[in-house]
């Protein structure tokens, strides 16, 4: 079962379970959004299409986060005059689950449990770092490595200094020209031409 929803002035086509980034919308994390719009209801060859809404349906889905989106640049020119300015914007967007599709006497609810982790631990995670909200002291205790001061001591002391490299050896300098040899002398230009020349 599908449906088409209208919010932020956009519309989109949804299913229990899916990930939906709309316009921001007000709440905080973990909670619940019902939208009232449905503009047409889908289960297999059965399509409803409102008139401009179907009545009496809905769909509901759980807030996950509100971020800011990519950057759009704004860039102004006026030609020959030195003019260029560039700005940048970032509109808010809010993440949505959707987690159930209820009108027209059906429902479909989407069985999964919401995970409310953001993208940007996600991402972080992702690449191996670790950001300030998703460390606990006890994680950053088990994955520090334990090291022995007293082994690294004993290597230390058993190590030997060796010694240090040698320079390569410059290559020998281009031979320069003797003082009795002569020079080639510079071409001259060509004389440019006038209009008397011409005639």
């Amino acid at each position: 079962m599908y449906a088409v929803i209208k919010t932020g002035g956009k519309q989109y086509r949804v299913q229990p379970g899916d990930v939906l980034v709309v316009e921001k919308l007000d709440g905080e994390p973990g909670a619940d959004v019902a939208f009232g719009e449905v503009l047409m209801l889908g289960d297999g060859a059965a399509v409803t299409v409102g008139a401009p809404t179907v009545s009496g349906a809905s769909v509901n889905a759980t807030l996950i986060e509100t971020r800011k989106g990519l950057k759009v640049k704004i860039f102004k020119k006026t030609r020959r005059q030195g003019y260029r300015r560039t700005r940048g914007h970032r509109q808010f967007e809010s993440v949505l689950r959707v987690t159930g599709i209820t009108g027209d006497g059906k429902s479909a609810k989407w069985d999964g449990t919401v995970d409310l982790t953001t993208k940007a631990v996600i991402d972080a995670r992702a690449r191996g770092l670790a950001l300030r909200d998703d460390v606990t002291p006890t994680s950053v205790a088990e994955e520090a490595p334990q090291v022995e001061v007293e082994a690294v001591a004993a290597d230390a002391a058993t190590e030997t200094v060796a010694p240090a490299k040698k320079a390569a050896p410059r290559k020998a300098a281009a031979p320069k020209a003797e003082a009795g040899e002569a020079k080639p002398a510079a071409k001259k230009p060509a004389a440019k031409k006038t209009d008397t020349d011409a005639e």
